[in-house]
């Protein structure tokens, strides 16, 4: 090295001295511009990428704009016919509330002249037996006591004699539920015995209701199904016309 002119201890100072120079310029020269340029160019495709995706945006935007104010003309509309509708069926509604109701009075007047008539006749059975009870005593006299006369008077218009119904003595019935019609309302014993005999017949989860009809006259009418079983006063002078 002494040959060539260099001082080999001068020259390591110089390679060091370099080296330090080297990194310094690189870790606070060279790396911190690259760096720079590096997040420079990274933003600026940040930003050519963010206004691609705005534009991309806008035009999503305006599409979606035009689809909802589409969509909202088609709910306007179906609102309009709904609401149409609906005022429609108010209207039929209303109609059919009214008829309803006023059906509903009628039946409700019905049911109240009804009941109003089976009161009268149950107050006019007690008038119509102490009648047909004084025109039997001037018929017979003495021959019949009070008793008797009053229980002949009950079996005629119930068709109950000793708790029993005459009529369904040898009938058969068979249904889910049967209809009696008197000329006068029953008694609670009355309407127990005839029920109790009806049930015998078709069973005890068969339904039996009861009607008054003052023009069978006396006697019961019995109507399970299609079959009627007429023990009225009015049905035994009909047939007794028919055979004469």
């Amino acid at each position: 090295m002494d040959a060539l002119g260099i001082n080999l201890g001068y020259f390591f100072v110089q390679l060091v001295n370099f080296a330090i120079i080297f990194i310094v310029i690189r870790a606070w020269i060279v790396g911190p511009v690259v760096n720079l340029l590096q997040k420079r160019r990274e933003t600026i495709a940040q930003g050519l990428e963010d206004a691609r995706v705005a534009a991309e945006a806008r035009a999503n935007a305006e599409k979606e704009a035009e689809k909802i104010l589409a969509e909202a003309q088609v709910k306007a509309n179906e609102v309009v016919r709904e609401a149409t509708t609906r005022a429609e069926a108010a209207t039929k509604d209303i109609s059919t509330a009214a008829n309803a109701e006023a059906a509903k009075i009628i039946e409700s007047a019905k049911v109240e002249a009804q009941q109003e008539k089976v009161r009268v006749l149950g107050d006019l059975r007690g008038q119509v037996a102490a009648l047909a009870m004084a025109a039997a005593q001037r018929l017979v006299g003495d021959a019949l006591d009070e008793q008797r006369q009053r229980s002949l008077i009950e079996e005629f218009f119930s068709g109950v004699k000793s708790g029993k119904v005459v009529m369904l003595e040898d009938a058969t019935l068979s249904g889910s539920g049967a209809n009696v019609t008197s000329a006068l309302p029953l008694t609670d014993a009355e309407q127990a015995a005839v029920k109790k005999d009806v049930l015998a017949k078709l069973g005890s989860e068969a339904n039996v209701t009861f009607h008054v009809d003052p023009a069978i006259l006396g006697g019961l009418v019995v109507r399970v199904g299609d079959k009627v079983l007429d023990g009225s006063v009015s049905g035994k002078l009909s047939a007794m016309a028919d055979r004469l």
